[in-house]
């Protein structure tokens, strides 16, 4: 039994968590600096999050295995699917699982968000619920996954940063701030820039199996310089954004992240071993978050 749950921990690849949670503290900590928050929403926000990039790993798990895509000469974690620990039997059922999981929380979140507001305002959400299932599932799983012909950074974009920051925020507050977009693209440019990290450290093996990534596409050269400006529109971004909403030094607090990010991008640059880039992935995965936290923190302060 506990060597089944190990497994289990494994396929649904924690350590990718706190990226997505990034979105979903940073909407809320702006609404709570708008004094419009919601501990219902944070809650059910946080859980439909979670089983959603748990979800999202599943798919690509058995996507990437059944596309062979996932052999030998991956770098990275291993894959539960192709290592042959879980049947593809056994994780098409827990991406079942998973779905309605992410269906049942995230009908509570627009419960408990939308409640007051018009139905058809719902229906919305309920839709873009739905779409952000299946791009979860679509990324490599199923004929033409967006994710083998170079829109992954795009969906990301979406989902990670435009939708997760702005759709978490109006679940709260029950209105649209349009300047929320700026943070919003910052967290959604830098989870694409893990992304990005990925596909550079897999692009060998990706070319070779046919999964074009946008990496694949322009090569590795422009792809690192595709990074930083990832990596500097962001900040950019945020900090438009803390001089529109200026009130307190305190907003500025999300620099201290900014040393860590330069040393991720000097890296980058300078990298000519792809498998060199695995714990950068970590790394950045892991700023992200601390960036939108210190950001939210900066508001509230």
């Amino acid at each position: 039994m506990a060597a089944t749950i190990k497994i289990w921990l494994h396929a649904f690849r924690l350590r990718t968590l706190p990226l997505a949670l990034s979105s979903t503290f940073l909407g809320s900590f702006i609404a709570f600096s708008h004094d419009k928050f919601s501990w219902e929403v944070a809650v059910f926000a946080v859980l439909t999050t979670l089983f959603l990039q748990i979800l999202s790993n599943l798919a690509n798990d058995y996507g990437d295995a059944r596309k062979g895509t996932d052999n030998e000469e991956r770098i990275g974690p291993q894959r539960v699917t192709q290592s042959g620990m879980v049947t593809m039997k056994a994780i098409k059922r827990m991406i079942a699982v998973f779905v309605s999981l992410s269906l049942i929380s995230g009908l509570a979140l627009i419960y408990f968000g939308l409640k007051q507001l018009p139905f058809y305002i719902a229906v919305v959400f309920f839709v873009v619920g739905i779409s952000a299932i299946y791009a979860a599932i679509k990324y490599t799983m199923g004929k033409n996954p967006y994710g083998y012909v170079g829109l992954g950074d795009v969906f990301v974009f979406i989902y990670f940063g435009l939708v997760g920051v702005c759709g978490t925020y109006f679940l709260h507050a029950g209105t649209v701030d349009p300047w929320i977009i700026l943070p919003a693209s910052t967290i959604g440019l830098l989870s694409s820039g893990v992304l990005n990290l990925n596909n550079l450290r897999d692009i060998e093996n990706d070319s070779k199996c046919g999964k074009k990534t946008l990496v694949v596409r322009i090569g590795s050269k422009s792809a690192k310089f595709y990074h930083l400006l990832l990596v500097l529109v962001s900040v950019i971004f945020s900090v438009a954004y803390t001089i529109i909403s200026y009130k307190s030094p305190w907003q500025f607090l999300y620099l201290l992240t900014l040393p860590f990010l330069v040393s991720n991008v000097k890296t980058v640059l300078q990298n000519k071993v792809p498998v060199e880039l695995d714990p950068e992935l970590k790394k950045l995965a892991l700023i992200t978050c601390a960036f939108a936290i210190a950001f939210g923190l900066g508001l509230v302060f």
